[in-house]
């Protein structure tokens, strides 16, 4: 069903952000949740290189289905798309609790990393549909907090019921709340109507320029940092601390949900000073001086600025994302908006895909400081690479 802009009243553009944000939890809680398995796997004796590489297939699956989504999107709709994926990823959430099979447990894995992948697309260009520019940045902020509020959840829920009921079981805290997400959206979205254009209008806005390239690759090179301290940041707090698994899911937890608030107020700066890409040059400064002094901190064993440096360090991180989103779908446009952001998710769940098993396997043969490091000097490439705000 399509409808006119005018036509929705601003408490239906809030429900549908809401459900968006709802949807876009569950899968977040899918993907980047997997990590806080890792003191399970780790304990049952896998090593951490092929405990990170397990972790690391709902990111996979969802790479290898974000563009498809995306052209779902653009050629469906926002409300087809965003059922049938929390559906899926529903279905192998739950088939992965009742399944004794190694082999069918990582397949499943995979399968509800496709079906989350939907929400990734359409969520934002239902924003982009509904929101005028003005209020475009807090809304897609909004939304895009949904990704750190998963993870604070998955942190604060997932190794607890992997602990108490099974590695398995924990995979049924996504599964019903992608179950939920689905009737939701079934029942609330509306899809938003695409202007009437030329056929100039629907050309590819990726040839001939270089912009939406350029904000793909510094958001690649930004989600280094991410990853790193969404995977890593608890078994780092638990192995080298010596903190409990309950405190330091309690505190990253915390981060995650300053997280959120960072993505929304990041939206808001962008949306006061006319402009996407100033905040995000700024935030990838930021990102690489806390992600540097933390790897510093952390080889000279100062635990107590390590800790402050890790927390500021992970709202930084998270909060160019939905800068980078909103400046993506507005210059791709509403017919290729699903598609350019499938493209930016591929690029950034495809980084993240690498770091569990790359950075577990450095981790082991280095420690923590050299992966901090690591993710400071990708922080620092992309600042270069940030275009320049148009003039007005």
């Amino acid at each position: 069903m399509i409808v006119d802009v005018a036509q929705i009243r601003d408490s239906r553009r809030w429900l549908m952000l809401a459900l968006g944000v709802f949807a876009q939890t569950s899968s977040s809680i899918f993907i980047h949740g997997t990590p806080f398995l890792l003191p399970a796997l780790t304990a049952r004796g896998d090593s951490l290189a092929s405990a990170g590489a397990l972790v690391a297939l709902p990111t996979m699956g969802l790479v290898c289905t974000l563009i498809a989504w995306g052209y779902v999107v653009d050629k469906i709709g926002e409300r087809v798309a965003l059922v049938a994926g929390a559906l899926l990823m529903c279905v192998a959430g739950v088939g992965a609790a009742l399944v004794d099979s190694p082999i069918a447990f990582a397949a499943l894995l995979f399968v509800g990393g496709m079906g989350a992948g939907s929400s990734n697309s359409a969520s934002g260009r239902l924003i982009v549909g509904w929101f005028p520019p003005d209020r475009r940045g807090v809304a897609m902020g909004i939304r895009q907090a949904a990704q750190p509020l998963g993870v604070g959840i998955g942190a604060m829920t997932i190794p607890w019921v992997a602990q108490h009921h099974g590695i398995s079981s924990a995979l049924l805290v996504p599964a019903i709340m992608g179950g939920l997400a689905a009737i939701g959206c079934l029942i609330g979205v509306i899809d938003p109507d695409r202007p009437p254009t030329k056929a100039a209008d629907r050309a590819n806005p990726y040839r001939g320029d270089s912009t939406l390239w350029r904000i793909h690759a510094v958001s690649i090179l930004l989600v280094i940092p991410q990853g790193t301290l969404w995977t890593f940041g608890l078994l780092w707090l638990h192995s080298d601390l010596g903190w409990s698994l309950a405190a330091a899911g309690a505190l990253m937890t915390v981060t995650q949900f300053l997280g959120a608030a960072g993505r929304i107020g990041a939206g808001a700066w962008s949306d006061r000073v006319g402009s996407r890409l100033t905040p995000l040059r700024q935030v990838a400064i930021a990102a690489a001086i806390t992600m540097a002094a933390l790897a510093v901190t952390t080889w000279t064993d100062w635990w107590w600025a390590a800790v402050p440096l890790m927390v500021a360090a992970s709202v930084i991180s998270v909060s160019d994302n939905g800068l980078a989103f909103t400046a993506v779908a507005e210059i791709a446009g509403p017919f290729w908006s699903g598609r350019g952001l499938g493209i930016q998710n591929t690029g950034q769940n495809l980084a993240i895909a690498f770091v569990p098993p790359v950075f577990g396997a450095v981790i082991a043969a280095t420690g923590f400081p050299t992966v901090y490091a690591l993710a400071a000097v990708g922080a620092a490439a992309a600042i270069p690479l940030v275009p320049r705000s148009p003039r007005k």
